[in-house]
């Protein structure tokens, strides 16, 4: 799976990394693994979200059991420090001849 994270944008880069092992600590606890997690920094939106005009985009690649994933949306939906998160399962890579 591939989870997006943006946090408020008003926050310090310190409490930023801290929400987000908070999560990947969660993902580990769930029986999943975290294979990869990729800060893009801070972003202007194209439009306001929340009052918000700005916040930090992170990128997280991990394997968990489909059915263990609610509670980990759930978790995101109640942080305070979350703008908007997303969950995708990408389709398989493959290698192009």
């Amino acid at each position: 799976y591939e989870l997006m994270i943006i946090t408020r944008g008003a926050l310090a880069e310190d409490a930023v990394t801290a929400n987000v092992d908070r999560f990947t600590t969660l993902i580990g606890q769930l029986g999943g693994t975290v294979d990869r997690t990729d800060h893009w920094g801070k972003r202007e939106f194209a439009y306001e979200i929340d009052h918000q005009r700005d916040g930090y985009y992170t990128v997280i690649d991990f394997s968990i059991d489909g059915s263990r994933l609610g509670e980990l949306e759930r978790q995101l939906r109640l942080a305070d420090q979350v703008v908007r998160h997303k969950v995708v399962r990408p389709a398989a890579r493959v290698k192009s001849p």
